[in-house]
């Protein structure tokens, strides 16, 4: 119509105005002779700045990699991309780590938050080793014994796992015996005052509020410090292990008997120890935070 010779005028009017006088937008009529045309090329989105040094193939197969070599399963963008930095000297965005995993279906399944939000706000964790462990206890499923449990004991400082133990019957003593390999290991003792001015976190199981076992971490020097009622949140350092544990070592596979829980749960006890690497401790593992800090103190 802007091209039409008007027969009053002698002239055409232009696109101007005739879409003026219509209130239709110029734009859209220019984009659509843009579409139309055969001459244009469409513009595909690129990234902006200056081109990565290591292109998005080659990370992703360093990614895949990592991946297939890391003994753990259901690992975050978070420790790829710390273990890219530490092991491979491979310095990328940690957000193009996760774009990419995210684009190749490689992040690990995560549980969405329910229910109240935690009443808890605190702080659990502790400055320096050995001021305060966690402890907790699971059930594990076995063939020939039945239902055993595993004991463990967890630094709050730098996540080490002080102690770790497996028994067919989860009384008081069975839960007692990581906090004795924790003392023998971090203090050398487990004679009366061998932990004095350690605090013990732990929940209002049966175990843990029996007379036996509260005599006998008194009689350590062992001071109980336990958690909130129906928030297991504040003894979250001892529930992540286990949860931890759980996944990368119990779930997904049949044991036979009490054996081969204990041999699996000391073996994931070292392991983790020290190839875990925890965000809180920058990305180190808890043996390397720890023996970390044993250096400056010794410096």
């Amino acid at each position: 119509m802007s091209r039409e010779i008007s027969v009053s005028a002698g002239k055409p009017f232009g696109l101007q105005r005739v879409c003026q006088v219509l209130e239709f937008p110029r734009s859209t009529i220019y984009a659509i002779r843009a579409r139309a045309s055969t001459k244009v090329t469409p513009m595909v989105p690129r990234r902006r700045g200056p081109k990565p040094k290591m292109h998005d193939t080659d990370l992703l197969k360093a990614i895949r990699d990592d991946l297939a070599a890391s003994p753990f399963s259901g690992e975050g963008h978070r420790k790829v991309w710390a273990r890219l930095r530490i092991v491979h000297d491979i310095r990328v965005s940690r957000t193009r780590v996760l774009r990419l995993m995210r684009e190749h279906r490689l992040l690990s399944p995560h549980r969405q938050a329910r229910g109240e939000p935690s009443l808890h706000d605190g702080r659990i964790t502790t400055d320096r080793p050995n001021e305060m462990w966690g402890t907790d206890g699971v059930r594990i499923a076995t063939v020939d014994d039945g239902m055993v449990w595993i004991f463990s004991a967890v630094d709050h400082c730098d996540g080490m796992c002080t102690g770790i133990h497996a028994a067919k019957i989860g009384d008081r003593f069975a839960a007692l015996e990581p906090i004795s390999q924790g003392l023998l290991d971090a203090f050398g003792s487990v004679l009366a005052d061998s932990g004095r001015g350690l605090s013990l976190r732990m929940d209002h199981g049966s175990q843990y509020t029996s007379d036996d076992f509260r005599d006998q971490i008194r009689f350590w020097g062992i001071t109980p410090s336990y958690a909130f009622v129906a928030e297991p949140q504040t003894n979250g350092v001892a529930e992540r292990f286990n949860r931890t544990m759980k996944e990368q070592a119990i779930h997904g596979r049949i044991f036979k008997n009490l054996e081969e829980v204990r041999a699996a749960a000391i073996a994931f006890r070292n392991q983790y120890n020290r190839d875990w690497r925890l965000e809180k401790l920058g990305f180190k593992s808890p043996l390397e935070a720890r023996q970390e800090r044993l250096m400056k103190l010794a410096a």
